[in-house]
């Protein structure tokens, strides 16, 4: 521990107000330069709607394949110890430390229509993911499910297994039992995983545009939205950004506190 004196006192708050500074003095200049007075009309336009519901759309079709996929992938990981589960959770987790330019390189390499699986798919079936709305899709799920099975996985790890023993005892079948007992114990875990997974699908940039474009109506989400408005209308971009951020700290405020009305454990 760092000593108690006032000088090491005074020093410690001193560099731990510089360090807050450095994260508060950009959302202060985004703030001081929003346009309040025109924010309501900025957000009104047409281009601005449709990225906004694209968005919505993505981020929230991302969180359920995260659901569908992520929770057996979460089980699964936390039913054991072994070098194939070591494996699985790393390739599982590499997109949180993975550059989004690099993710969206390799989901085109990979379902593009000369890719490993996207030249089959289209070959076979007629089908081509990249520069469509479902792409935008595949790679907000790919950004931010692991989120989902890491926050997923820990509840499971942490929770109690003597409470499915005494389910078992009462004739509980594991179906049952899976349903009953393990998704309510660990419910908060699964609430924050599928709140991270959102708001990272909901802010993803890099691979959405590398691997599903930047069209208008059809693959242009909120972020990239911002990105075309800084070149042309500034002002936009900035109205985006305000409601990204706003956002962001709603999530994390949920977080922290949990939702509203919601009773604290």
């Amino acid at each position: 521990m760092i000593g108690r004196g006032p000088i090491a006192r005074t020093g410690l708050a001193t560099v731990a107000l510089l360090a807050a500074l450095l994260f508060a003095l950009p959302l202060l200049g985004l703030l001081v330069r929003t346009p309040w007075g025109e924010l309501p009309a900025l957000l009104q336009q047409p281009a601005v709607l449709r990225a906004v519901g694209l968005s919505l759309v993505s981020s929230g079709s991302a969180l359920l394949l995260a659901i569908g996929f992520g929770l057996p992938l979460a089980v699964w990981l936390a039913s054991g110890h072994s070098p194939l589960r070591t494996v699985v959770r790393i390739v599982v987790t590499l997109p949180i430390v993975l550059p989004p330019i690099t993710a969206g390189i390799a989901l085109l390499l990979a379902f593009g229509r000369n890719g490993l699986v996207g030249a089959w798919l289209d070959r076979w079936f007629g089908i081509g993911l990249p520069f469509t709305t479902f792409a935008t899709v595949v790679a907000a799920a790919y950004m931010g499910m692991p989120f989902f099975v890491l926050s997923v996985e820990a509840g499971l790890r942490a929770f109690d297994r003597r409470y499915l023993d005494v389910a078992s005892t009462l004739g509980a079948s594991p179906l049952r039992r899976f349903l009953t007992v393990t998704l309510p114990m660990v419910l908060p875990s699964l609430r924050t995983g599928a709140l991270l997974c959102w708001a990272r699908g909901l802010g993803e940039y890099c691979a959405t545009q590398m691997f599903a474009g930047n069209l208008d109506g059809t693959t242009r989400t909120m972020p990239l939205a911002c990105g075309m408005a800084m070149e042309s209308e500034p002002n936009v971009a900035i109205a985006l950004s305000v409601i990204l951020v706003a956002v962001s700290v709603g999530v994390l405020f949920v977080l922290r506190h949990g939702f509203p009305g919601q009773e604290r454990r």
